[in-house]
């Protein structure tokens, strides 16, 4: 009965972790003042929100630890799963931490983020050689492979940084990261499930259960943000288990959102730099919905709801191309 129901145990376990250490650690947060900077150009509405708790994603990793050392064998997968998001979250963290001592919204400048993360995709590529990784991609929704062999290095990098930059992107509104994150990882659990991949599918469920338990704490008003803690996190594990399942192009189906607001912001500067002019009152796209006269709370829902709508595809597509 219990391995039948292993991801919901999964789910609840991480999301009482996450609610339990909340209380806890938010006060501990608002004692050190490590509060957020609001950039001057976003919505002039966010301003109030200077000084909630950030680091709130240290909230997510802690409840995500405990609980795949409870319920997930350590195995190649799971130490590589641990890498990618703990790393990113390290990255995230010093950027956070860079933020709170210089009381700016600028911690580690862009090359020096930017090569963290290529850094860490370098050896995450070179653990997948050692696991003996398949280099193969799959269509989405079909049984059509292609083999990337030594190209699959460079696209590695690319999946690695560009995703958890996207999901970055996308922690601008209460709760819409944490919402859509789940949203995303519990697709992944399915996933994961169907293909026998069990101890991905129990990371993915303790993603899905820690990440819930923080919305708890982060839905608007949010009385904690995640910070590039979280938000770094959970683009390294989205894109570590999209590598673990073989789903790498199916990523962009499962994370539409993301991908989605992404574009808005090249475009936007793409339109500015060669038109001088802005396709979006403001990049990302759930700026801009706000500065049309949508409350937050409404623009969050609707991300949600397009989350639910991306994920669902791309869980039919991957059952689709099992047949």
């Amino acid at each position: 009965m219990f391995a039948d129901n292993v991801l919901l145990v999964t789910i609840v376990a991480a999301f009482l972790i996450a609610v339990l250490i909340g209380p806890l650690f938010i006060p501990v947060l608002r004692r050190l003042k490590f509060g957020q900077a609001i950039r001057e150009e976003g919505p002039q509405s966010h301003q109030k929100k200077a000084g909630t708790p950030t680091m709130g994603g240290t909230i997510i990793l802690m409840a995500l630890i405990f609980t795949v050392l409870k319920f997930a064998n350590i195995n190649a997968e799971i130490l590589f799963l641990m890498l990618v998001t703990l790393g990113y979250g390290l990255i995230g963290f010093l950027d956070d931490y860079i933020k709170i001592i210089r009381k700016r919204n600028l911690g580690l400048t862009a090359k020096q983020k930017f090569t963290g993360q290529l850094l860490l995709a370098v050896g995450a590529y070179y653990l997948l050689v050692q696991m003996g990784h398949d280099t193969t991609l799959h269509l989405p929704g079909t049984p059509w492979k292609l083999e990337l062999g030594l190209l699959y290095f460079p696209f590695l990098l690319f999946l690695l940084v560009g995703t958890t930059n996207a999901v970055n992107i996308t922690d601008g509104l209460d709760g819409l990261l944490a919402g859509t994150g789940a949203i995303a990882f519990g697709a992944y659990a399915i996933i994961a499930w169907i293909s026998q991949d069990y101890d991905t599918a129990i990371f993915s469920a303790a993603v899905v259960g820690a990440v819930l338990g923080f919305l708890v704490f982060n839905a608007h008003p949010a009385r904690v943000f995640m910070g590039d803690t979280g938000s770094l996190a959970l683009g390294g594990a989205l894109a570590g288990i999209a590598i673990m399942t073989k789903t790498e192009l199916l990523l962009a189906v499962i994370g539409g959102v993301f991908v989605v607001e992404t574009l808005s912001v090249i475009l936007q500067v793409v339109s500015f730099k060669t038109r001088g002019k802005r396709i979006f009152r403001m990049s990302p796209l759930h700026h801009h919905f706000e500065l049309t006269g949508w409350s937050e709370w409404r623009v969050v829902v609707t991300f949600w709801l397009v989350g639910i709508i991306f994920a669902g595809l791309g869980v039919y597509l991957e059952v689709v191309a099992m047949r």
